[in-house]
């Protein structure tokens, strides 16, 4: 037993002692990463630091030269053609929510509807009708309502009705095409302003100064421009939206039809009963 404890006392004096000749000959080269790091640390903060800065530079740049473009094309015009951009985009914005959420899964919607009439009828349609969103499901229940007068009169009820969502689903379109229109016109009449005050000022020198008619032909364009660019992005989002209409209004006639089939089809089993 004593020479096994001995045995394994001087290996493990070996294991130990082998453990601490590796570790001090690593710690000169941690010592020499740890530095080296340190070295390269400074650098690589300054790299990522200057990124930062360039780009708050650049919209600081940004901001100054939009700021001194706006008051040299007249704060009074300028600021009267942005408040057609912010009333235009209230409302573009208004109208893309409002069409979003009037979607309606059609297809879904029909065969719950065909599937509540084949179950309860009439009244477990319309209550399927009555807990879904969306125009298409306001036109189902407006037709189903009136089954009880007549397949025709279900025929003629959807049709109105499909008019009725058609004017809310195209509602305040007619405000956005009017500030597309006066974006640009608000922008002339600035233009034509600052020519005018171009030309009064020529005429208090009593000479045609190159400064003076580049100034003043500068400040009257720039109203131009602000209009102009309103009226593209106000006539973006109104194309946009008019995109949206059509596509709600194809589902309308095409889910009306398709309604008007079961509404044929559940009439003919209700008179064979």
């Amino acid at each position: 037993m004593k020479k096994v404890f001995a045995t394994l006392t001087v290996l493990a004096m070996l294991t130990f002692g082998s453990a601490a000749v590796m570790a001090q000959d690593a710690a000169p080269a941690e010592e020499a990463a740890v530095e080296n790091v340190d070295e390269a640390a400074p650098a690589a903060v300054e790299e990522v630091a200057e990124a930062p800065a360039e780009e708050a530079g650049g919209l600081v740049a940004l901001h100054k030269t939009l700021k001194t473009k706006f008051i040299e094309g007249g704060a009074g015009f300028m600021a009267l053609t942005l408040v057609t951009l912010v009333f235009g985009l209230a409302l573009c914005i208004e109208r893309i929510i409002y069409l979003s959420l009037s979607k309606t899964n059609t297809k879904e919607l029909l065969a719950n509807v065909e599937a509540a009439l084949k179950e309860g009828g009439i009244e477990k349609a319309l209550e399927v009708c009555r807990n879904t969103r969306g125009p298409v499901a306001s036109i189902f229940y407006q037709g189903l309502s009136r089954y009880d007068e007549g397949i025709d009169v279900v025929e003629k009820t959807v049709a109105s009705y499909g008019g009725v969502q058609l004017g809310l689903l195209e509602k305040n379109l007619s405000w956005i095409t009017l500030f597309i229109a006066i974006a640009p016109s608000l922008g002339f009449l600035g233009t034509i302003i600052g020519m005018i005050e171009a030309f009064d000022k020529i005429q208090q020198v009593g000479d045609i100064s190159a400064t003076v008619v580049a100034g003043g032909i500068k400040v009257a364009l720039l109203t131009t421009l602000l209009g102009l660019i309103i009226a593209v992005v106000l006539q973006l989002f109104y194309n946009y939206i008019l995109s949206l209409v059509e596509g709600l209004v194809n589902e309308m006639e095409d889910s009306s039809i398709s309604l008007l089939d079961i509404v044929v089809e559940y009439d003919a089993a209700q008179k064979k009963k």
